[in-house]
């Protein structure tokens, strides 16, 4: 008899930015029960697991990740009551949840931090974060330098918000917060975290200058903030205690590694389950850019006996269906490469409202509020956090009673889940339809890629062919049942920017 496969290897999981998912309130914000009332939605919709962002006590500098109490709820949000209540009903409807963790770094405002200025330089409260009397030439994410200044003339190290001071992992008592946090947690019956800043936690030795300091501020190399070996043995220790919990307890990275290889480093058999697979979300429109991300990461995943992910947005990046040209061009875009992840091997992480066809809103400057924007750092990413439309002609659109912390365009009127449930031909229908036909994708993991032409993406999955039409001209479709097209299908052709599934016997 074999054992079945954990549930994470081949889940849909869809994240649930909080903040903006659901409000019960006046507040403008989303909040736990409102969380809990639509989580027959998303049974409806179809998704296996829910993945939360931060929740907890903050001054919500950073939207919530800066965290100022690991193990409570933040009152805006509602009680740890509320968050055990949500639990239970997500298990009773059989959906498994995923809380974020944030190890990288406190809030300004966590009473460790307030103990370490107070102790002064030298103080076993400082050796908890990463205090310096000299600044090293690192910028922060967020713009301008990492460093901040404390009134002794020491500086600190936050790699994001000054309000987001960086932890010193070679710190014994960071291991041990987080070893109490994780169990916290797990003893409540959550089913997993998804790792904040996963390739950040370690440092190299002696926090020497960064070589091109601007190139590792934005990701483009692997600077000596990001990504060293040592970060693994933190997963190690947090695997063995993921597996004294019953139920395949997992854990995903969100680690920005320079490669596939980098990337899937970091869910070998004895660290984290998963890594977010971010070189999907970044390629372009590109049928050569997808074949090699799909040929490279499957390739990597098998090295380490790993489960794939798949992903196109969250609450970091730009909107897919913007980033693909944006209107009925991007939105098709969209459906298709869509279609196409969800037939591949491994787990899909959808963001709340791409399943509405939300592109991204340019936000009034005088309504930002991340601080990217106010660090001068562009436009910030608001754009993709503003909260969803459930119902109704005008804003909040069902969302709560009170003014949305983020304003929500107008014409969202016709792009309600209201408007869009009974509509066949809505964006949220062919979610509906895509997610389920997965659920009869054949269980062979091998991906065959099949060569239908440059402006072809193709492969094979068991008896499944999967066709994504990249080109500007309609496409004949080989012969075979269609199982699901991501735009109609009329005297077997493919239109442009589409994809479909084909039963067809293999080659």
């Amino acid at each position: 008899m074999t054992t079945p496969a954990p549930w994470w290897r081949d889940a849909v999981v869809y994240e649930v930015y909080v903040r903006s998912f659901a409000s019960t309130g006046d507040t403008g914000m989303g909040d736990l029960r409102g969380v809990a009332e639509r989580l027959p939605y998303l049974v409806d919709l179809g998704v296996d697991a829910v993945w939360l962002t931060p929740f907890y006590p903050s001054p919500q500098h950073d939207n919530g990740y800066d965290v100022a109490d690991y193990r409570d709820v933040d009152s805006r949000f509602g009680s740890l009551a509320d968050f055990d209540t949500l639990l239970a009903r997500a298990h009773g409807l059989g959906l498994r949840v995923l809380v974020d963790l944030v190890p990288n770094h406190t809030s300004s405002d966590h009473p460790w931090f307030r103990e370490a200025l107070a102790a002064g330089p030298g103080s076993p409260e400082r050796a908890r974060y990463l205090f310096r009397d000299k600044p090293n030439n690192w910028l922060s994410v967020f713009g301008g330098s990492a460093w901040q200044r404390t009134d002794d003339g020491q500086y600190y190290l936050h790699l994001f918000d000054r309000s987001q001071p960086d932890l010193d992992w070679t710190d014994d008592d960071v291991h041990t917060l987080f070893d109490e946090v994780l169990r916290f947690w797990l003893d409540r019956g959550v089913d997993g975290f998804r790792v904040d800043v996963a390739h950040g936690l370690r440092k190299a030795a002696g926090l020497p200058d960064a070589a091109d300091p601007v190139a590792a501020q934005s990701g483009l190399v692997t600077g000596p903030m990001w990504d060293q070996p040592e970060v693994h043995d933190i997963y190690r220790r947090w695997h063995r205690i993921l597996g004294e919990y019953d139920g395949d307890r997992m854990a995903v990275a969100e680690a920005w590694a320079a490669t596939p290889a980098r990337t899937m480093a970091y869910c070998r058999h004895d660290e984290l389950s998963q890594s977010f697979n971010f070189h999907w979300l970044e390629a372009p429109w590109s049928v050569a850019a997808f074949r090699e991300v799909v040929r490279e990461t499957l390739v990597e995943v098998a090295r380490v006996d790993a489960s794939p992910t798949w992903v196109l947005s969250n609450h970091d990046v730009v909107r897919h269906v913007t980033r693909y040209g944006g209107g009925a061009r991007g939105l098709a875009r969209g459906s298709a490469a869509t279609l196409t992840m969800l037939a591949l091997p491994g787990s899909a992480y959808l963001y709340q409202g791409e399943e509405l066809g939300l592109e991204q809103v340019d936000v009034p400057p005088a309504d930002r509020q991340d601080p990217e924007f106010h660090n001068g750092r562009g436009p910030g990413r608001d754009g993709c956090r503003v909260p969803l439309p459930w119902s109704g002609h005008e804003s909040p659109f069902g969302n709560g009673t009170g003014r949305p912390w983020l304003p929500q365009p107008p014409e969202w009127a016709t792009l309600t889940v209201e408007a869009q449930r009974n509509d066949p031909s809505s964006t949220w229908s062919f979610y509906r339809r895509a997610l389920a036909a997965r659920r009869g994708l054949p269980q062979a993991t091998e991906v065959t890629l099949v060569d239908l032409g440059p402006d072809v993406f193709a492969f094979r999955r068991g008896q499944v062919l999967v066709v994504l039409n990249g080109g500007d001209d309609p496409l004949p479709i080989p012969a075979g049942e269609v199982l699901i097209s991501s735009a109609p299908i009329e005297n077997d052709t493919l239109p442009a920017n589409a994809g479909v599934w084909l039963a067809a016997p293999a080659s």
